[in-house]
């Protein structure tokens, strides 16, 4: 798996590719420090699969920004992660952008 991080003005780009599942989880998990983040993008344009592993790290993320008043949103996934959001009832939790 390969992370770039940007953060910027209080937004916080994670571009992630690769596989994102138990063994990649915890390096995508250490980069996600959220002090003075408002909104959390993550741009799956790159990424090939996510697990549930990968899941719970956008839902602790996504509860994190919530309580902070901010925001998390998914962008450039392909049709099989899409399809993993659908799947789960995330895509309702989730803002994806194409």
């Amino acid at each position: 798996m390969t992370i770039e991080k940007r953060l910027e003005n209080g937004c916080l780009t994670l571009v992630v590719g690769g596989r994102l599942d138990t063994n990649t989880a915890p390096e995508l998990e250490s980069e996600l420090k959220l002090d003075g983040v408002k909104e959390v993008v993550f741009d799956f344009g790159g990424l090939e699969y996510i697990s549930s592993a990968g899941l719970r790290i956008l839902m602790t993320a996504h509860k994190a920004m919530s309580a902070a008043g901010g925001g998390v949103k998914v962008c450039h996934a392909n049709a099989m992660v899409c399809g993993v959001f659908e799947i789960t009832g995330l895509s309702s939790v989730f803002v994806i952008e194409p």
